[in-house]
């Protein structure tokens, strides 16, 4: 069995479909993650329990979990509590990725309050910080998460309009520069390219998804450029 470790300088592949995707399935998300590994990968990011279990039965690669929930008051769906951290916790993943974005939480009123409860409770689990804003980044550095990612750069309303290949990935480079945890490059890495250039500005290791793992999204690309000589 490898461990997170072993995904340092290398490829972790996001396989994930929601429920209104063609692949939500997770006997597919099983056999994605298998060729994920074919292909070289050395971790798998998934979401749902029975998601990771199928994945386990398919690859020995370390995995970064989560489990995506909405709650009435609040717009977090990144593991955003702690039922979706026990369940986690139980199911024995390597990483837990939480939203560690500066917006409420269903249950606690910030960052702070979550992440002390959890280590309260699994002091030694290692917890990966989704952040959009650098401000979010250093906030969960200083915190201690174990891993700064940068997965939710453009999704939320304080990164809107920030792109994570902007002058040559420069949130990355400041974040490599402020931090004392290791970042782990996420969200829009959608070319070999941009996987290889964040590894050589110093991640610890880079998570690709869509571009991997969802074909309608890739066919996509493929249509609207097509669609680009009727216009």
């Amino acid at each position: 069995m490898t461990s997170i470790e072993d995904a340092k300088g290398k490829l972790i592949v996001s396989c994930q479909a929601l429920p209104d995707e063609p692949l939500h399935s997770s006997f597919i998300m099983g056999r994605m993650a298998l060729a994920a590994k074919t292909a070289g990968a050395c971790g798998i990011r998934a979401n749902t329990i029975e998601d990771i279990k199928e994945i386990k039965k398919n690859v020995d690669l370390p995995i970064i979990g989560i489990i995506k929930k909405d709650y009435d008051n609040s717009k977090i769906y990144i593991t955003p509590t702690m039922d979706e951290i026990d369940k986690l916790v139980e199911e024995g993943v390597d990483v837990i990725a939480t939203d560690a974005t500066d917006r409420k939480r269903p249950n606690h009123n910030n960052l702070k309050e979550f992440y002390d409860d959890i280590r309260k409770k699994y002091p030694d689990i290692k917890l990966m910080a989704d952040c959009s804003t650098i401000q979010e980044a250093l906030h969960a550095d200083e915190l201690g998460f174990d891993f700064i990612g940068t997965t939710m750069v453009g999704y939320t309303k304080e990164s809107e309009g920030l792109k994570i290949e902007e002058n040559d990935f420069q949130i990355i480079r400041e974040l490599l520069e402020k931090t004392h945890h290791p970042i782990i490059a996420e969200g829009n890495i959608d070319s070999p390219d941009k996987a290889k250039r964040v590894l050589e500005l110093g991640v610890y290791s880079v998570v690709v998804g869509g571009a991997i793992t969802r074909p309608q999204n890739i066919a996509k690309k493929f249509v609207d450029k097509i669609d680009e000589l009727y216009k």
